[in-house]
């Protein structure tokens, strides 16, 4: 009896740490995004990218840009996962972070990825950050505001346990929706020829400025200590879908210009 109560709550601690640490847009989040582009990778840049990575597929590395953080040695990074501006301020002509932010890491890592000259290994690297970058992108509160940290200062509940908006969005909607990075993303890959030319369309700043206004919806849509649950869910669960769709598809527009 008493070793079967050690494993159970050796088996809650383990539960409880895992999910206190889950990192944005979510590990499933980011891998329908990797999935997604995968499918829609041209023959060229399908065989390029296989080749660099050594069979790794989107899907596994997407999730790379995170698991690092808790490496000091890619500190510098940690700005290149969001964006914020003020609200009513256009990022072009706003003040810029000198740490960097997600458009200049973007370009960074496509400048260095197109660069003849640059090493296999830098190239795995960036195409690393690069699928994870474009799926931040996405998540309308990587584009936020700073004086909340896109979210994270909102403190909200989700089913009357405590968290913030910026984790409803990153994780607790995708996870409440019960399905694996396979199953959703294989529910979410279906596009018209139009749709596909509409979404892809435009370059990253269009992007994350149409990210933006979704964002002003979400800033909207919770108060302070509010308790979120099924009509939060009911109403929002279908912006993450079409936010999940959007970035593999435009994840797979800027690899096949890299690389196919």
């Amino acid at each position: 009896m008493r070793r079967y109560l050690i494993f159970f709550f050796l088996c809650v601690g383990i539960s409880s740490y895992a999910t206190k640490n889950i990192p944005v847009w979510g590990q499933t989040g980011h891998r329908v995004v990797g999935e997604i582009a995968y499918s829609h990778l041209t023959k060229k840049a399908k065989k390029n990218l296989e080749k660099l990575l050594k069979g790794e597929g989107l899907a596994i590395i997407s999730t790379y840009a995170d698991e690092i953080k808790s490496d000091n040695a890619y500190r510098k990074f940690s700005a290149w996962h969001y964006v914020n501006f003020k609200e009513g301020e256009a990022y072009e002509t706003g003040d810029k972070n000198p740490k960097g932010d997600l458009i200049q890491g973007i370009k960074e890592c496509q400048k260095i990825i197109s660069n003849p000259a640059s090493s296999e290994e830098d190239k795995v690297f960036y195409v690393k950050l690069l699928v994870h970058l474009i799926g931040d992108l996405h998540q309308p509160l990587h584009i936020g505001r700073a004086e909340d940290k896109g979210g994270n200062a909102i403190k909200v509940k989700w089913f009357r346990g405590k968290t913030n908006l910026h984790s409803v969005w990153d994780t607790k909607m995708i996870e409440s929706f019960n399905m694996t990075y396979t199953e959703l993303s294989s529910n979410l890959n279906y596009f018209s020829k139009n749709q596909k030319e509409a979404i892809q369309k435009g370059s990253v700043l269009d992007w994350v400025n149409e990210t933006r206004v979704i964002t002003m919806k979400v800033y909207e849509s919770a108060e302070i200590n509010d308790n979120l649950s099924y009509r939060y869910m009911y109403d929002h669960f279908s912006t993450v879908k079409s936010q999940l769709k959007k970035g593999g598809l435009r994840l797979a527009k800027v690899l096949n210009e890299l690389f196919g």
